[in-house]
Order: structure tokens, then C-alpha cells, then sequence
């Protein structure tokens, strides 16, 4: 039969089971996610998120004919505001500049718009972009270089330069 003693322990493994059970199913991770923000800057809504899947190559293996490093294509989006950039420099619009997810900071990036095959080379002094389906943000002069400034965003292919 079974003690005292067999019962509290059985009693408390079924406990713990049961609370470390609670706690796995607190996230759930969904493959859409209903983010969709206005603006790097913006406030998000209390409620929680969760970030769906893109494919998304930070660095290719593979170097183009010019010799340059692959970075990526996706969508670039444009941004005026900010006092201060991530690598504490002071935000200028009207300098060449970008934020970028992973890149290190002072990382001089050939953006190119696939639309126009407009390209102009910015310096990675911020971080972001922070809107899903983005791969990078550059300030407003560096948009109005690409020609994307009245629709906001553009398909840009990401050239590391040096």
C-alpha cells in the first residue's frame, strides 16, 4: 500500500507537472501575425505579438560580379524622424544613412531600387527597420535618391559595399 508519504510526493510531481504544462501553453506562436505598424516610431497597443515567419537571407555566401557581398532584397521604407540613432549619433534626414537589422554599425550599403535601378550607398549608423516585410530603412535624402519618396516604400536589393 501505498504511505503517506508516496501520496505528497505524487501529489507534488503532478503539481509541477501540471504548472510547467500551464506555462508552455501561455505563447502561442501563429504563423500571421496582425502587425502592422505606421511608423518605426510608433506606439504599439498593449496587446502581445507575435512576428511571422519571412524569408530572409541577412548575408549571402555568394559574391556578385562588381565583388561586393549580397545582402538581401525585400522592401525598403524611408523615416524622418528620431533625435538619435542606435549608434548614439544625432539623426540627420539629410545625410545618406539606413537602419538595419543585423549589419554593423559604420557598414556602407549599396541600395538599389529594382523598380528604377536607382542606387545610392548609405552608412548603417541606426537599427530596424521595425515594420514587418521591411529588410531596411534609410533617411529621407537617401529615399528621394532611390525616387521613393511619394509611395513610401520600395523592392530594393542590398549590396554590401565595404
Amino acid at each position: 500500500m501505498f504511505s503517506m508519504r508516496c501520496v505528497v510526493r505524487l501529489f507534488a510531481v503532478a503539481l509541477g507537472g501540471a504548472l510547467l504544462g500551464a506555462c508552455a501553453q501561455s505563447s502561442v506562436v501563429t504563423r500571421h501575425s496582425e502587425f502592422v505598424g505606421a511608423s518605426r516610431h510608433a506606439s504599439l497597443p498593449m496587446r502581445r505579438h507575435v512576428a511571422s515567419v519571412k524569408k530572409h537571407t541577412p548575408f549571402a555566401a555568394k559574391k556578385n560580379a562588381g565583388g561586393t557581398q549580397v545582402a538581401s532584397q525585400g522592401v525598403a521604407s524611408f523615416y524622418t524622424e528620431g533625435t538619435e540613432t542606435a549608434s548614439g549619433e544625432k539623426f540627420d534626414t539629410h545625410e545618406l544613412t539606413a537602419a538595419h537589422p543585423t549589419l554593423p554599425f559604420g557598414t556602407k550599403l549599396r541600395v538599389t531600387n529594382t523598380a528604377t535601378g536607382r542606387s545610392v550607398t548609405v552608412r548603417v549608423n541606426d537599427r530596424g527597420p521595425y515594420v514587418h516585410g521591411r529588410v531596411v530603412d534609410v533617411s529621407y535624402s537617401a529615399a528621394n535618391a532611390l525616387g521613393m519618396v511619394n509611395k513610401g516604400v520600395a523592392n530594393v536589393k542590398l549590396d554590401v559595399v565595404q
